[in-house]
């Protein structure tokens, strides 16, 4: 036996190494929830950010849009109706100046140079009120309207000049005069149809074309009774205030008769007043009373008043109205509207009365007085 020989080993009865001591030790078993559910892939979340951030932004545009539509819209009609604010400021002052004049014609009192002064007066505060209406800056639709509007006051101005140069005539063909005057009456009542037919109705018709609702154009009428603009009304107005003078009290007769009758008094809603027995009149808080007259003489009166008076223990409850003209055999109706506290349960008296005017010869038949007593409603 060599050497080589006795080197060798026999190792296989050794037993092999336990390969259970070299396995890691298995870690415990996690216990895990409810799986969520699956997201959206990685690559949708951006895209989903960008879709929200552009409706949002589009939102913004809108409300934006609609903010601006709106703020223009407001704007657009506070000028419109800052405008028709300033022009209803004009017309109104207008329209004074020409219940003014019908109330200074018919004055039974009123001198001829008086008159004038007022009539000239009248012409420069119209004339006021047409610089006031040309610094006006109207919107630009309502620029032509605008336009007809001035020309309505114009012409007040010049019918009102040239009534004071008319009245103001010392002497001439009373026909000629009566004709000059209504020639330049016709002005005023050229100017109303003018403020009307040119300025507010298609001023309104720009309006609902706008669709701005709400808004209401100003009306001007500057004549009162365009009866009163007749040659024969001004002409007799004419003679009157030359016939007045500070020594004859304005009682100097004209040509042709004068006068009134009175015909009738009425309750309004009840029976007609009796001169001759007791009235019985329910007094309602709205009693009124309707008087009927007329011209019984054969001239055109103007600036007629009539009276209606109440006797009571203190003082007499007094109303008065003024008519502005009345022809020959006209019938003039007057309504005394609440005529306001009256006496009850005693009998008093109620009076009618039609002031004379100039020239009038019979006045007896102006007056009556009816025999009243005064109960309460339901009484």
């Amino acid at each position: 036996m060599t050497e080589r020989d006795t080197e060798i080993e026999f190792d296989f009865f050794e037993e092999p190494a336990t390969r259970e001591a070299d396995r890691p030790e298995r870690p415990a078993r996690r216990v895990r929830g409810p799986r969520r559910p699956p997201g959206p892939p990685s690559g949708l979340t951006p895209l989903l950010r960008l879709v929200g951030l552009i409706s949002f932004a589009i939102l913004v545009v809108v409300l934006l849009v609609f903010w601006i539509s709106s703020c223009r819209g407001e704007a657009k009609r506070d000028r419109y109706q800052g405008y028709m604010q300033d022009v209803q400021q004009i017309a109104d002052r207008s329209e004074r100046i020409g219940s003014q004049l019908s109330t200074t014609m018919t004055r039974p009192e009123v001198r001829q140079a008086a008159l004038v002064r007022t009539l000239d007066g009248y012409a420069q505060q119209q004339a006021q009120l047409v610089a006031s209406a040309q610094e006006l800056d109207p919107p630009g639709p309502l620029r032509d309207q605008h336009e007809q509007m001035v020309d309505s006051l114009q012409f007040r101005v010049s019918g009102l000049r040239g009534l004071a140069d008319a009245f103001g005539a010392r002497s001439g063909n009373v026909g000629q005069v009566g004709t000059q005057l209504a020639t330049q009456y016709r002005r005023l009542i050229s100017s109303d149809v003018v403020w009307d037919d040119l300025f507010a109705a298609p001023a309104t018709q720009e309006l609902r074309r706008q669709d701005l609702r709400g808004i209401n154009v100003p009306d001007s009428n500057f004549v009162t009774n365009p009866d009163l603009g007749t040659s024969r009304a001004l002409s007799n107005i004419w003679q009157r205030v030359r016939g007045q003078t500070p020594t004859d009290g304005g009682t100097a007769a004209r040509p042709g008769t004068h006068g009134h009758n009175l015909v009738s008094v009425t309750v309004v809603g009840g029976s007609r007043l009796n001169p001759n027995a007791l009235n019985k009149v329910v007094a309602t808080t709205d009693l009124s009373f309707e008087v009927v007259f007329e011209n019984s003489g054969d001239s055109t009166e103007t600036g007629v008043e009539v009276e209606l008076t109440i006797q009571k223990e203190t003082e007499p409850l007094t109303r008065t109205q003024r008519v502005d003209l009345t022809e020959p055999s006209e019938q003039v109706r007057v309504v005394f509207r609440n005529v306001g506290p009256v006496p009850f349960v005693q009998r008093t008296t109620l009076q009618v009365s039609v002031k004379p005017v100039p020239g009038e010869q019979n006045s007896s038949n102006n007056t009556a007085e009816y025999p009243v007593i005064f109960s309460y409603p339901g009484g």
